[in-house]
Order: C-alpha cells, then sequence, then structure tokens
C-alpha cells in the first residue's frame, strides 16, 4: 500500500528530577550537601532512508515517546538521560507542526537527520546551591518537560523525470519498457493508482530516475479524479515529459490534451509550467495516427517544445527518447533547478 502522508504526535523525553541529598559518612561530620542532576530526556529525531518508498509504516502507530530521564543519586551521581528515538522515513518526506503549519525538516537525501522534538533539561540537584552562605542548601528542581509535537508528514517523490498525462496515455506502458518497474497495465482509466518509480539505465554506467504519476484529468488541481493528492510527487521531479495519446481512439484532439494538461499542471503550481520539459505522443504504433501526430508536432514546432513520438509497445523511440532524458538529467544535475517544497 502507498502512503504519502500521515498525522502523528511525538512526545520526548522529560528530564529528569534533581534531588535533595546530604553525605553521611563515619568520621565526616560536614559532609555537605550532596545530590545529583537529573538526567536529560531522549530526543525524537528522524532520519531518511532510501530504503523506503511510502510512510506506511506510521500509519499503524502514530505516537511516538522517547525515553525520560532518571533522577539524580546521591553522592553526586547524575541520573542516567533518556534514549533518543529514532524514526525513519523515505527520503522526499516533508515534517509539518500541524498546529504552526512549520516545516520542521525536508529530508531529501539518504541518511539526513534531525531533531524534531527536543528532550527536557534534567533538574539541578542541590549540590548546586551550596555557596558560602548557605552550606547545607535544601533546595533542588525538577526536570523540565520534553517537547510534544502534533505533526503531518507529507512525502513527496524525488525523481528526475516525471511522467505526466491523462488516464491511458501510456505512462505505465512506458515506464516498464524503460526500467525495471512492473506497474499495473491496463485499458481502463485509472489503472494507476500509486506512483512508480523505475531507474533507467543510461550508457555504460549510467542511470536516473522516472515517476510514473497517475493520471490526471481537467480540473484536478480542483480535486476532480485523483485530484491533488498525486500531483504533489510532480513539484520535485527536475524535467518533465507530457506524455500525448495521438491514437484514433483517443478522447481529446491531442493538442487540446496538451494544452489542457499545462493547464492543469500551472492551476496547481505555476512554476511547473516553467520547469524544463518535453512532449511525448505515445501509440504512434496504432494505424490512422499519423494525421494526428503530425498535427501535434506541428503545434510543438510553433510553441518551441521539444518532440519525441515514441510507441512503448513496440520500443520505437525509446532508444531515442532514453538518450535525449539522460542528456537532460546530466545538465540539469550540473546546474539543478529550484523546486518547491
Amino acid at each position: 500500500m502507498f502512503v504519502d502522508e500521515v498525522h502523528i504526535t511525538v512526545r520526548a523525553g522529560r528530564g529528569g528530577n534533581g534531588i535533595c541529598s546530604f553525605r553521611r559518612e563515619m568520621f565526616v561530620p560536614r559532609g555537605g550537601p550532596d545530590g545529583g542532576d537529573g538526567g536529560n530526556g531522549g530526543d525524537i529525531v528522524m532520519t531518511a532512508s532510501h530504503r523506503l518508498t511510502t510512510l506506511l509504516d506510521l500509519r499503524y502507530q502514530n505516537h511516538y515517546a522517547a525515553q525520560d530521564g532518571r533522577a539524580g543519586g546521591g553522592s553526586n551521581c547524575t541520573g542516567r538521560s533518556g534514549e533518543d528515538l529514532t524514526i525513519v522515513v523515505p527520503v522526499g518526506t516533508i515534517v509539518y507542526d500541524d498546529e504552526t503549519k512549520e516545516t520542521l525538516a525536508d529530508f531529501i537525501d539518504d541518511g539526513q537527520t534531525a531533531v524534531i522534538a527536543q528532550g527536557g533539561r534534567g533538574g539541578k540537584g542541590n549540590s548546586n546551591f551550596a555557596t558560602s552562605v548557605n552550606r547545607v542548601p535544601t533546595k533542588c528542581t525538577p526536570g523540565t518537560p520534553g517537547e510534544e509535537r502534533a505533526l503531518r508528514l507529507e512525502l513527496k517523490l524525488l525523481a528526475d523525470v516525471g511522467l505526466v498525462g491523462f488516464p491511458n496515455a501510456g505512462k505505465s506502458t512506458l515506464i516498464a519498457a524503460i526500467s525495471a518497474a512492473r506497474p499495473k497495465i491496463a485499458d481502463y482509466p485509472f489503472t494507476t493508482l500509486i506512483p512508480n518509480l523505475g531507474v533507467v539505465r543510461w550508457g555504460s554506467d549510467r542511470s536516473f530516475v522516472v515517476a510514473d504519476i497517475p493520471g490526471l484529468i481537467e480540473g484536478a488541481h480542483e480535486g476532480k479524479g485523483l485530484g491533488v493528492q498525486f500531483l504533489r510527487h510532480i513539484e520535485r521531479t527536475a524535467f518533465l515529459l507530457h506524455l500525448i495519446d495521438v491514437s484514433e481512439w483517443a478522447p481529446d484532439d491531442p493538442v487540446v490534451a496538451l494544452e489542457t494538461l499545462r493547464r492543469e499542471l500551472a492551476a496547481y503550481d505555476l512554476e511547473l509550467a516553467k520547469r524544463p520539459s518535453a512532449v511525448v505522443p505515445t501509440k504512434i504504433d496504432v494505424i490512422g495516427t499519423s494525421e494526428r501526430l503530425v498535427q501535434l508536432q506541428n503545434y510543438c514546432r510553433l510553441n518551441d517544445y521539444p518532440c519525441l513520438p515514441i510507441s512503448a509497445a513496440t520500443n520505437r523511440g525509446l532508444d531515442d527518447l532514453i538518450t535525449y532524458l539522460g542528456k537532460q538529467v546530466k545538465r540539469l544535475r550540473k546546474t539543478p533547478c529550484e523546486t518547491n517544497s
């Protein structure tokens, strides 16, 4: 199950109390105060791992608490600090404070770590309050509580190339043809209900990641169809491929379909309309597509859109497409585009 948004609560550990204690030893009539400090409470720590691709684990356990610090002891013994609690999340996760809406962390690198909730500080024992005029202090302080937060975690897939298009445009067929990804493929709308990631090999030792985003429809930015549920995953892709079905049974004119698709992306986030992109007419192996293909190619030429026709079913045009994408990804990695978080 693919889960890309969860709500959880976290509580860092409370600091241990300082204690009031005095030395009680034979032949030491004025031993003085020896109350130790309490230990610090454990922190709530999050770390990103490329081994995870979903927030599913956090969906079924939604409350996390770190260990409390121990109270201090006599003989100036400091209490044991509570152990930190580490929560592992997928790379691409953004952590928000659910109450203030503040962004607490944005995990974009494998192994990246952030403290989400700070543990409480240990209290002071009475030995800290001894002075020249108060040699027998009875004062000690309690530990402070750890931070407690309600969090919203949102996953935005990190990919070099994002495949966008209307239902049955051929996105799943393409990602299956050029990578080891095996998404569900069928001839009805919204076959793909979750984003799929595929690694595409390019050259002898190079590769890039492609994300297959579930099909959009007109009005998706307003919540229609799958709505904005998966539009967030397009935000972090460096390059967009607009897949347009040019077969004779496609429901829309290819030019109209492309204009509508670009409008939807711009309505969701204006920056997406400025993202480097290319147009990919699909299903060119189907008889009767030549006229629609030429129409779309002419439109792309007039608007200076790169156009790379393919047939994923027959592998026609795939080598040229992979080479083109590899060069674009290489260029963008040297000058990374700014993406929204």
